[in-house]
């Protein structure tokens, strides 16, 4: 698993900082995806050494990690989202996938990997998770179960 590019984000997860982390080597295609290039194998290997530098360099500013993408190793995403959490508790994850289910986490007796999931492919047809429309969904964790948070994506912040 490789991250391409990275970013820090206000609007991916709602109320959150995020360190975005762009992953490559996307099989899903989604025709209209807005990082075609994620499809490519580029970028450097994640590793501990590189979740330490960046966790080291943006920390203060961040609340929350997202793997976005990662959808040909979900298992290596749920791994890396769990070492997050293990080392820096402080810190939400997420992951943004194009499957349709849930991922399998490795779990440690406390915590569960993930404290948000986005599923489901992008269909241009339908838009993305600011449509009303959209096939997407953003979960949140709420003790043991998710809770559908998607619409607070369509809501109007100015007028």
């Amino acid at each position: 698993m490789k991250v391409a590019s990275f970013d820090i984000v206000f609007q991916e997860i709602p109320g959150e900082v995020t360190l975005a982390l762009n992953l490559s080597n996307c099989p899903c295609h989604c025709p209209g995806c807005h990082s075609p290039h994620l499809a490519e194998d580029i970028g450097e290997e994640v590793n501990e050494a590189l979740l330490d530098g960046l966790l080291s360099r943006y920390g203060a500013m961040i609340t929350c990690v997202a793997f976005m993408g990662g959808d040909a190793n979900p298992e290596e995403v749920a791994k890396w989202a769990a070492w997050i959490k293990n080392h820096k508790s402080v810190l939400r994850t997420a992951w943004y996938s194009g499957r349709t289910s849930f991922p399998r986490e490795p779990r440690t007796p406390s915590q569960p990997s993930f404290d948000y999931v986005k599923l489901g492919p992008y269909v241009e047809a339908l838009g993305g998770l600011k449509s009303p429309t959209t096939n997407q969904r953003l979960y949140k964790r709420v003790g043991d179960s998710w809770e559908d948070i998607t619409s607070v994506f369509w809501q109007k912040r100015f007028e």
